[in-house]
């Protein structure tokens, strides 16, 4: 069967239409498309992350500045109660300190005691000024971080709507394959379907309950930048799994990839976190004898399959 494809994911708008010439083509084209797909969603869910995380930033900058000017209302309070009390306060003068001391030692306790009032006045005012520069420079840094969530933003939503376009584009290119073609494409890309085992035993209780949670999710079906609780994409399962353990993870493989210790493929054990393509854009959960869960490629629900599949890249270990 000769398979012609509407267009291809990868195509802007306004390119020529890319048609398959052959059944094999057909299926090549939407392989290709499946895991470029994959690899901007993850860029999505990475984005995203990233917008969470300066937008903390922002806010945290923010509340500094708020507590520095707090800071500075004290301060000012206590240097007009010092210089009120410089004006009206008795014997705050060497001059009225000789002239009514009647000794030298009442006179050097007077004097000293002026010093001492000074010294602080001198302190005061310098905690003032170094608040007022600490105030400065954390507005600078919120209005700077609230800057970058901005562009950060701008360009999530421009990839967002990227993705839709293609999403849509890559189910019509799916829906004209044969059902041969369509299961070519999906073993690609997650593997062949295992039957899940009967028992998986964790070295950890929180590794047991992020594969029996994750296990739990078993025909759940892919949507693309899906966390849960009925829908899914690869990093999101993960998430969805770690959480229940409580270990929270970031939405994004890349970003799983970095944490935690590598692990061999001889050493992995039931919870790792497994990784395929370089640069990641993949991520399943490792349930032992080979075998990984995942949520793994459109058109298919979260199953069971085998660990050495196309991509491998390594593992990571969160949990014990």
């Amino acid at each position: 069967m000769l398979t012609v494809l509407p267009g291809t994911a990868a195509a802007a708008p306004g390119d020529p239409v890319t048609r398959a010439a052959t059944s094999e083509e057909a299926t090549r084209l939407v392989s290709d498309a499946t895991h470029e797909l994959e690899v901007v969603t993850e860029q999505l869910n990475d984005a995203r992350e990233t917008l969470a995380q300066q937008q903390a930033a922002a806010g945290a900058a923010e509340q500094a500045v708020a507590d520095t000017r707090a800071q500075l209302a004290a301060l000012d309070e206590h240097v007009r109660r010092i210089a009120r009390s410089a004006f009206t306060g008795e014997n705050l003068s060497r001059f009225n300190a000789l002239m009514t001391s009647g000794s030298a030692d009442e006179f050097l306790a007077q004097v000293t005691t002026l010093d001492a009032i000074a010294g602080h006045t001198d302190q005061v005012l310098g905690r003032v000024a170094e608040a007022a520069a600490a105030a400065e420079q954390a507005r600078v840094d919120a209005e700077s971080a609230a800057a970058a969530a901005e562009q950060t933003l701008a360009d999530t939503t421009a990839r967002q709507e990227d993705l839709t376009a293609r999403i849509g584009d890559y189910e019509q290119q799916f829906d004209a394959l044969s059902v041969v073609q369509q299961q070519e494409v999906v073993v690609e890309h997650s593997g062949p379907v295992l039957e899940p085992p009967a028992v998986v035993s964790a070295p950890s209780d929180a590794a047991q309950v992020v594969v029996d949670t994750a296990l739990a999710q078993l025909g759940d079906p892919y949507v693309w930048a899906a966390d849960g609780p009925d829908a899914f994409d690869c990093s999101g399962l993960t998430q969805y799994a770690y959480a229940a353990a409580g270990q929270a993870l970031p939405h994004s493989s890349r970003a799983q990839s970095a944490m935690g210790t590598p692990v061999e493929r001889s050493a992995l054990q039931p919870g790792d976190l497994v990784f395929f393509h370089s640069p990641v854009s993949h991520v399943g959960i490792y349930i032992g004898s080979g075998q990984m869960v995942h949520a793994s490629t459109f058109g298919q629900p979260v199953l069971v399959s085998t660990v050495d599949m196309k991509g491998y890249v390594g593992a990571r270990r969160l949990l014990g």
